[in-house]
């Protein structure tokens, strides 16, 4: 057997099927084995192997083992002389499985290779090729020095920005995403280490086989299409400790030289420094749109408030005057907690949703004050503007949030 593909995957049913397809497309004439392993995914993403692709080797887990594991149960019963870990958001070439025998064939002292990748929109992807994160080299990442010096030998390491993308060269570090191994490195450097449950691994295993005195080579004569991040939900905050988490295990493993005490020290300030900014501005990220909503919606009652007291005293009626103490922030309230129940608030967040919202909130408010005999003078005088004030705005809102995360797409940082 000369090769053996390996797929772990999680909740990513469409995207699994679309993998599969281009593997065995690639794999046509080739003597290899597929196998996918199921951390328990809840969209049926095993049941879809099972049904399309009888020829995988299906691995289907009762509970979520995490990335290394799950490669690991696969590389018990692999037989290939190379073996392959593939992400399930990425595309191969109908060259690509080929190209990469073939290299390493040519190569005996190569323990692992990577090729080139691109992202959804044709983009390169920096990880393609990697340092390891010494000390020094994680400093200059976390620190953001190698995102100003991108091209800089010393402080651009992380990414050997200074090695032309377009030429194989010696490399590091290779990503988990596509990291095309010799199965006898494997077997004598040691498999995945399994306390990383995701994220760190790769660079973890990079690192043995260098030590191991294998060559790692970054080849770009093919590509991969990566779906990057498709495969984890890298929104939550779930995700921010499983990733900084690895990073400091990965330190507490690696990071023992001797003179590297003070360096090593403030590394962990700056990782879990860094997680906790990445916990806020995730939690912050949560509650902006509904504080915004809410602002905009107060704003426009502050706008109309002298219009409403002034047409309800034409018509003969008081104003309340605990209107922006109670039953302003109320309204506010039902229509915030619309917005929510209508999908509004879920990313990406949508405009419709938005709209729906405040619809359902308004003919909600209308129910109640219909229910409590209340003047209608009210209703027409405040709630109706609140209402289109509030309409405009969660679409003006979200308009500019979506012009905002379409540039940053073009930004895109490696740490969350």
């Amino acid at each position: 057997m000369r090769l053996s593909v390996i797929i772990v995957s999680y909740n990513v049913k469409n995207l699994l099927e679309a993998c599969l397809r281009s593997v065995f497309a690639a794999a046509e004439g080739l003597e290899s084995e597929v196998f996918v392993v199921d951390n328990n995914s809840a969209d049926n993403s095993a049941g879809m192997v099972a049904e399309k692709f009888p020829q995988v080797k299906l691995i289907a887990n009762q509970t979520n083992y995490g990335f290394s594991k799950a490669n690991n149960q696969a590389l018990e019963q692999a037989s290939g002389e190379y073996v392959l870990f593939l992400n399930p958001d990425t595309l191969v070439e109908q060259d690509t499985l080929r190209i990469c025998v073939g290299f390493m064939d040519a190569k005996p002292s190569a323990g692992a290779m990577g090729v080139k990748m691109v992202d959804g929109a044709g983009r390169y992807l920096p990880e393609s090729k990697r340092a390891v994160p010494t000390p020094l080299v994680a400093f200059y990442k976390i620190s953001g020095l190698a995102a100003l010096f991108p091209k800089s030998e010393k402080f651009g390491k992380y990414y050997f920005g200074h090695l032309d993308r377009d030429k194989t060269h010696r490399i590091e570090v290779l990503t988990g995403a596509f990291f095309f191994a010799r199965k006898e490195a494997l077997d004598k450097t040691g498999w995945f280490d399994e306390s990383f449950f995701m994220y760190g691994e790769d660079i973890d295993l990079s690192c043995r086989l260098l030590k191991n005195n294998y060559e790692i080579y970054y080849h770009p004569a093919t590509k991969i299409v990566h779906y990057k991040g498709e495969s984890t939900r890298k929104s939550s905050i779930n995700y921010v400790l499983v990733f900084y988490r690895a990073m400091a295990i990965y330190a507490k493993k690696h990071f023992r030289a001797p003179g590297t005490s003070l360096l090593v020290i403030l590394l962990f300030i700056a990782i879990y420094s860094r997680a906790g900014l990445s916990i806020i501005k995730r939690v912050a990220g949560k509650l902006a749109m509904p504080l915004a909503d809410s602002a905009c919606i107060y704003a426009g009652y502050i706008v109309i408030e002298p219009g409403i007291r002034e047409l309800t005293g034409s018509w003969g009626a008081g104003y309340p005057d605990e209107n922006p103490l109670i039953l302003v922030p109320a309204l506010i309230i039902i229509w915030i907690s619309s917005i929510m129940l209508s999908g509004g608030y879920k990313s990406p967040v949508t405009i419709g949703g938005g709209i729906r919202g405040i619809f359902y909130g308004s003919l909600a408010i209308l129910l109640v004050y219909a229910m409590l005999n209340a003047d209608w003078y009210f209703k027409l005088a405040t709630i109706i503007p609140l209402a289109l004030w509030g309409l405009a705005g969660t679409i003006i809102v979200r308009s500019f949030v979506h012009a905002v995360n379409k540039r940053k797409q073009k930004h895109r940082s490696f740490f969350p």
